[in-house]
């Protein structure tokens, strides 16, 4: 109940947030109930609705990932004395961001199995009902118990991954329980974070992703890379060399926007140069992470494009679904990432207005650490999907 009243009084940008986390918790539950009613229909091609099931957990992937994003931005988890002093600790802030997530994702779930039915026929008094009962395999029953667990792996996942990220943070924050109020010492200024120290294994778990997919892809690329509706081969070490390739980028991007904070700040750096510089090596844990995704999803998508982008394969209503899902999820992830270290330096922003800085020198600094992370990450995002394009093209 808390957490309903919360929501009803968020601001309008928190509501849609929550809205499109809803939107892409429907998005997926729509391709399980999609992946499940294939298998009911056809139960002699096992691999075929295995391979649709494999598919589905790209999608439902980054979906966790945003939700949980969008958890961390949600001031409703902030500690505050206030909320304290009437039983909401760190603990209980973590279960109530859970719970709110929970919520969001449960009603995409539910908008899906209705949005489901609807389209095979099985609600009917509605426009376009069975509209879509050939692609849905409506003459086959859909098992109900299946379904509700399906639809339930994104609220959970969801709301436990909001959970266990939230958990540590009130805790590192919050002010410990036997602290004096009555001595009053100097605030120390905190010191400079560690740099990241997954850049060598990102490395190590992208080159190897390339390898397998390279190994597998000897062939006919096409054949060994299915899309959804084309079923003629299981894509177990394709799949496989590019989840490796994609949790590598993950793994690395960190270590690449520390790098790239680093690098300002070389050569004599000015104030400007040294701020951005700093910022982003603050700021690397929280935004790189997200940044690698993205990175692993464009180079899918140009490596995509060359394998099917000059064929006469013309794509089917679910695979664009899952691409803009895909698309959407990580992209928004990444711009609330970027919402929630803008709301991290804030007092520090605060606190060099107050000593004079001008707002254009937040402003180029803003600008310096966007050019520099689009340096490095752009020619990566190439350079990647040529790799990994390579051996699927000869």
């Amino acid at each position: 109940m808390l957490a309903l009243r919360l929501a009803r009084g968020s601001h309008p940008l928190v509501l849609l947030r929550r809205l499109l986390v809803a939107a892409a918790s429907a998005g997926v539950g729509f391709l399980l109930l999609c992946a499940l009613g294939y298998a009911s229909g056809h139960p002699a091609h096992s691999a075929g609705a295995v391979l649709r099931l494999l598919w589905c957990l790209v999608p439902f992937a980054v979906t966790v990932q945003f939700a949980v994003a969008v958890a961390r931005t949600d001031p409703s988890t902030r500690p505050r004395s206030g909320l304290s002093a009437v039983g909401l600790g760190p603990v209980r802030l973590a279960v109530l961001a859970a719970v709110s997530t929970a919520v969001s994702c449960t009603l995409g779930s539910m908008v899906a199995l209705l949005f489901y039915l609807h389209l095979r026929g099985d609600l009917s008094g509605l426009p376009f009902d069975g509209a879509a009962a050939g692609l849905l395999d409506a003459e086959a029953p859909l098992p109900l118990a299946a379904a509700l667990v399906l639809l339930a792996l994104v609220p959970v996942s969801a709301a436990a991954g909001s959970a266990f990220a939230l958990r540590a943070e009130p805790v590192s924050t919050a002010a410990p329980d036997n602290a004096s109020s009555e001595v009053l010492t100097e605030p120390e200024a905190p010191g400079p974070a560690a740099p990241p120290t997954g850049l060598p294994w990102g490395v190590a778990l992208t080159a190897a992703g390339l390898a397998i997919e390279a190994y597998m892809s000897r062939g006919d690329g096409r054949s060994l890379l299915p899309l959804p509706g084309r079923l003629d081969a299981t894509p177990a070490g394709v799949l496989a060399g590019w989840t490796l390739t994609a949790a590598g980028l993950a793994v690395a991007g960190p270590g690449l926007a520390h790098l790239c904070g680093r690098l300002l700040q070389a050569a004599r750096p000015g104030a400007v140069r040294l701020l951005a510089g700093r910022v982003l090596m603050d700021e690397s844990r929280r935004i790189g992470r997200p940044l690698g995704v993205v990175c692993a999803v464009l180079a899918a998508a140009v490596a995509a494009y060359a394998l099917y982008g000059t064929a006469p394969r013309p794509l089917g209503p679910l695979t664009v679904l899952g691409a803009v899902l895909v698309l959407g999820c990580t992209t928004a992830t990444l711009l609330t990432s970027a919402l929630e270290a803008r709301q991290a330096r804030e007092q520090t922003a605060q606190a060099l207005l107050r000593l004079g800085a001008p707002v254009s020198a937040l402003r180029a600094a803003t600008a310096l650490r966007a050019a520099a992370l689009l340096i490095v990450f752009a020619p990566l995002t190439w350079l990647i999907a040529e790799l990994a394009a390579l051996p699927l093209t000869v």
